[in-house]
């Protein structure tokens, strides 16, 4: 029930905006209990949280992401909610894809892969099943096409 009205309110401006502020708490209930506690899924949607090293930092970051499965592959996508600038992840995956995924209570060591061309038709369209949203976040994110990484366990 609660995951079929914040997947119709995801749409909103206002739910986006709010929804970034949510993140936070949630990547640090999931950080501090290494992925015991993760808010964000009683809503009824998958989500991991990605850790990628800063392109420029050098240092760890991590992310609550929402996800599908793709046979044994997380797939994930920068949307950064219809926002016009990739999310800093995104980059940092591009600049060294290998990062680590903490899900149900454990961390697993992967690599990110961009996906493109039909592949990427295909994905986004599973995504959208997921959460609707992402339509209207494409089409609020300025003409920019939003990133779509397959995450591959090592």
């Amino acid at each position: 029930m609660l995951g079929r009205i914040l997947k119709r309110l995801g749409h909103r401006p206002w739910f986006a905006a709010a929804a970034r502020r949510v993140v936070r708490l949630d990547r640090w209930l999931q950080r501090r209990s290494k992925g015991r506690i993760v808010p964000i899924n009683a809503a009824g949607v998958n989500t991991l949280l990605l850790t990628t090293t800063g392109r420029r930092s050098g240092q760890p970051r991590s992310q609550p992401l929402l996800f599908v499965r793709d046979g044994e592959d997380f797939i994930v996508i920068g949307s950064n909610w219809g926002q016009a600038h990739h999310p800093a992840w995104t980059a940092n995956l591009l600049a060294d894809p290998r990062c680590s995924i903490t899900w149900k209570n454990r961390e697993l060591p992967a690599t990110a892969e961009l996906v493109c061309d039909g592949e990427r038709a295909r994905l986004l369209e599973v995504l959208t099943t997921s959460w609707p949203a992402y339509r209207t976040y494409q089409e609020r994110a300025a003409g920019r096409e939003i990133r779509i990484f397959r995450l591959r366990g090592i």
